[in-house]
């Protein structure tokens, strides 16, 4: 298997540098995400005037972790969901393959 090529790249999150050492192939996905979190940092911190930049960086970070445990859970849902329905399936062949014999 070939490995990519490494880069070094520094983000800026919420007014702070980060180096990341990242595949070349992930830097587009990078930069759209940081830009992504700054936008809703910055979102925090127009709706929420009083609270610090670490403040609207939690609230991101909990936004974003809600986001992803829905996202799991609806994943597993859907895998239950399809267990399900081949359950279903294999006893409704096997009703089937009674009811005709």
């Amino acid at each position: 298997m070939e490995e990519q090529e490494m880069l070094q790249i520094t983000v800026i999150i919420a007014g702070r540098p980060y180096p990341l050492k990242i595949q070349k192939g992930d830097e587009e996905i990078i930069r759209n995400i940081v830009k992504e979190i700054n936008d809703k940092v910055n979102q925090f911190q127009q709706t929420y005037r009083k609270k610090d930049k670490q403040d609207c960086l939690t609230m991101t970070l909990l936004t974003y972790a809600v986001d992803m445990h829905k996202i799991q859970n609806s994943r597993e849902d859907n895998a239950r969901n399809e267990i399900i329905s081949n359950r279903l399936q294999q006893i409704d062949k096997l009703l089937e393959t009674m009811i005709g014999a």
